[in-house]
C-alpha cells in the first residue's frame, strides 16, 4: 500500500508542524470507523480525519464535509468528555511503524491536569484508533474492540493495559548504511524489492520497486545502494513532493515515483494529495458495504426484465402468424366435404397462392371437421387479441429496464445518506417491503441536495437520487431557472440558481451532471439545458423522470478535480 512508513514519517511532520500546541474544540464521529477532530492551532480552525476503515485506513487534514449523526456514538461521546478543550503537546511516530501517538494535555473537573494518549493505527484491516491514560497505560476505549478470542497477541479492551502492535524487527532505513544494505541483500536470490521490503522498515513495495527501478536495468552492488541512499536522503531531509498518478488505476505518493507512467498531478502539501485521493472512494465503499443487497436487487430485477423482455418478444413473433391461422381456418371452411371424422390431415388447394399450390392442414381426429374449422378460427382470434398485450407488457418491461438502469447509476455515486432515500422509495414503489425495525414511518424530511458554485460565483444544484430530482425540479426550482440533464443518458437532475447564467457557469454546470450519469467515464458527453418551464413530470411517471423540450445541447468531458473544487 501507498500509507507506508514513510507516509506514515510524512504526515506526522506535517501535522506535527501544524498542529503542536493545538487545541481540540470539537470532535464527530460521522461514520463507524472515522473521526473528525476540529483543532484550533497558530489562529486557524483544522479538521483531522482519522479513519479506521479496514480498506482506507489514513489521517490527514481535510477540507471535505461529513454528514454526522443525529447522535453521536459512544466512541466519540467519551472522545469529547476527555479531549474537548485540551492540548496537543506533541505528535510522534512509533518507529518506523504506521503508527501515530497524540501527546495530549488536559484538565478534569477538579482542575487537576490529566495526560492522554491517542493511538492512531494505520494497519489496513488491523487498524484502529484507542485513547489511553498515559500514566497507567489502561485503555479507555477504543473505535474497535478487539478480544481475545480475536487476536491472541494483544487485547484491545476498555480497563486493558494497551500493548503496542508486535515489533516487525527491521532495519531502521535512516541508519543503515551502503555496507550494511549490501550485507542484506542477496544478489543471487534476485527480487531485489521483495528482499527490501523483508529488511528495511517503513518501506512499501510501492517505495521499493521504484528504488530497484533507479538503481537501472542492471542491478548490482554498487548501483542498489546509491539508489537506495539517494531516496532515503530526500526522505530523511522531508524534502517531499506530494503526487498522483493516474492510469488504469490511482497511485498516489509523497515523492516523485519514475517508475509509474500516466497523468501526474502535484499538491503543496501531503493532506491535500490524501483528500484528493481518498475524496469518495471511502464513502463508495461504505456505500457498498451498507447497500450491497439493495444493489444485488437492483442488477437481479434489471437482469429479470431484461430475459423478460426477449421472452415476451418470442410471444410477439409467435401471435404475429394469427393470419396464418386465420387462412387455414378459412380453407377447411372451404372444404368440408373433403374432410372424414377421424383425419389427422387434409391436403387442400391454397386459393391465396398465386401458383395455386397445395397446402397441407393439420386436424384434430377427436374433432368433427366444423370444429376443426372453428378451432383454427379461435386460435387467429386469441393470436391477435394477444398482440396488443404482448407489445402493452414489452413497453412496461423496458420502461423497468430503464428505471433499474437509473437506480444502478444512482448507487454508484451515492452517499450513504442517498441509499436510504432510495430504498424509501422502493419501497414507496412497492418494489420491497419495509423492514421489520422501520414500520414506524420517519416524518418526511426535504431531500439535501448538493450544492455547488461555478468560478464566476453563480450558484447551481445537483439531485444524486429520484427523490432529490423530484425535489429539486419540481419544487425547489423556479421556472426561468436552467434545467440540466444528459442527453438520452441516465443521470441527475441540475439546477442553475439563475435565469441567464454566463457560458462558464453552464458548461460547469453540465459537467457535473456529466460527471453524475451513467457517462461519468466518458469523453464529449452531450448535456441538455432548457428553462425549468419546459421541464415536465408525466402523470404517473416513475420518481425521477421528466420530459422536456426547447433545448440546447452542449459537449462536455466530467472532471473529478473541476467537479470537487466546485462543491460547497
Amino acid at each position: 500500500m501507498s500509507f507506508d512508513g514513510f507516509m506514515t514519517r510524512a504526515m506526522t511532520h506535517e501535522l506535527e508542524t501544524l498542529l503542536t500546541s493545538g487545541r481540540i474544540s470539537k470532535i464527530y464521529q460521522p461514520y463507524k470507523t472515522e473521526l473528525v477532530f476540529t483543532i484550533r492551532a497558530k489562529g486557524k480552525n483544522h479538521h483531522l480525519l482519522l479513519s479506521s476503515n479496514a480498506n482506507f485506513a489514513r489521517i490527514h487534514l481535510t477540507n471535505e464535509k461529513y454528514d454526522n449523526p443525529s447522535s453521536p456514538p459512544m466512541f466519540c461521546m467519551l472522545l469529547r468528555k476527555h479531549l474537548e478543550g485540551s492540548l496537543i503537546e506533541k505528535i510522534e511516530q512509533l518507529a518506523m511503524e504506521r503508527v501515530l501517538i497524540f501527546h495530549i494535555k488536559n484538565k478534569d473537573e477538579l482542575g487537576d491536569e490529566t495526560f492522554k494518549l491517542l493511538y492512531v493505527e494505520i494497519m489496513g484491516r488491523h487498524s484502529n484508533i484507542t485513547l489511553v491514560d498515559k500514566e497507567s497505560g489502561i485503555i479507555l476505549d477504543s473505535i474497535k474492540h478487539v478480544s481475545l478470542a480475536q487476536s491472541s497477541y494483544r487485547t484491545v479492551l476498555p480497563g486493558h493495559i494497551y500493548k503496542r502492535p508486535p515489533e516487525q524487527h527491521k532495519e531502521n532505513p535512516f541508519e543503515i548504511d551502503a555496507e550494511g544494505l549490501l550485507k542484506r541483500i542477496d544478489f543471487n536470490t534476485g527480487k531485489m524489492d521483495r528482499q527490501l521490503v523483508e529488511q528495511i522498515a517503513g518501506l512499501s513495495p510501492l517505495l521499493a520497486t521504484e528504488i530497484v527501478y533507479r538503481a537501472g536495468s542492471i542491478v548490482n552492488r554498487t548501483t542498489l545502494p546509491e539508489a537506495y541512499l539517494n531516496v532515503i536522503s530526500q526522505l530523511k531531509e522531508h524534502h517531499y513532493q506530494p503526487e498522483l498518478v493516474i492510469s488504469n488505476k490511482e497511485l498516489f505518493y509523497m515523492i516523485h515515483l519514475k517508475h509509474l507512467q500516466g497523468e501526474r498531478k502535484s499538491f503543496e502539501t501531503t493532506s491535500e494529495l490524501l483528500d484528493r485521493f481518498y475524496y469518495g472512494k471511502a464513502e463508495r465503499d461504505r456505500v457498498k458495504q451498507q447497500a450491497h443487497d439493495l444493489e444485488r436487487f437492483l442488477r437481479n430485477e434489471w437482469q429479470k426484465n431484461k430475459k423478460k423482455i426477449k421472452k415476451l418478444e418470442r410471444t410477439l413473433t409467435h401471435a404475429e402468424q394469427a393470419k396464418e391461422y386465420q387462412k387455414l381456418g378459412e380453407l377447411l371452411t372451404a372444404n368440408l366435404h373433403m374432410v372424414k371424422r377421424g383425419d389427422k390431415a387434409i391436403e387442400v388447394i391454397d386459393y391465396y397462392d398465386e401458383e395455386g399450390r397445395t397446402i397441407t392442414i393439420e386436424l384434430d381426429p377427436q374433432k368433427n371437421p366444423s370444429d376443426n374449422a372453428q378451432a383454427y378460427f379461435k386460435r387467429y382470434t386469441k393470436a391477435k387479441n394477444s398482440v396488443a398485450v404482448v407489445e402493452e407488457q414489452i413497453l412496461k418491461a423496458k420502461e423497468e429496464v430503464e428505471y433499474f438502469d437509473l437506480l444502478i447509476q444512482q448507487m454508484e455515486s451515492a452517499a450513504p445518506r442517498d441509499i436510504e432515500e432510495i430504498r424509501e422509495e422502493l419501497i414507496e414503489e412497492g418494489y420491497i417491503r419495509r423492514r421489520q425495525k422501520q414500520q414506524k414511518k420517519k416524518k418526511e424530511v426535504k431531500p439535501q441536495i448538493e450544492h455547488y458554485c461555478s468560478t464566476t460565483g453563480i450558484d447551481f444544484f445537483v439531485g444524486k437520487n429520484n427523490k432529490q430530482n423530484d425535489y429539486i425540479t419540481n419544487k425547489f426550482a423556479r421556472q426561468d431557472e436552467i434545467w440540466l440533464h444528459t442527453k438520452d443518458i441516465p443521470g441527475s437532475h441540475v439546477v442553475i440558481r439563475s435565469t441567464e447564467p454566463d457560458e462558464q457557469t453552464l458548461i460547469e454546470a453540465a459537467t457535473v451532471a456529466a460527471f453524475f450519469s451513467k457517462a461519468k467515464l466518458s469523453s464529449s458527453v452531450p448535456v441538455d439545458y432548457t428553462k425549468v418551464r419546459h421541464v415536465k413530470k408525466p402523470n404517473g411517471a416513475k420518481p425521477g423522470y421528466v420530459i422536456y423540450e426547447q433545448q440546447t445541447t452542449v459537449y462536455v468531458t466530467p472532471d473529478e478535480d473541476l467537479i470537487r473544487s466546485l462543491r460547497k
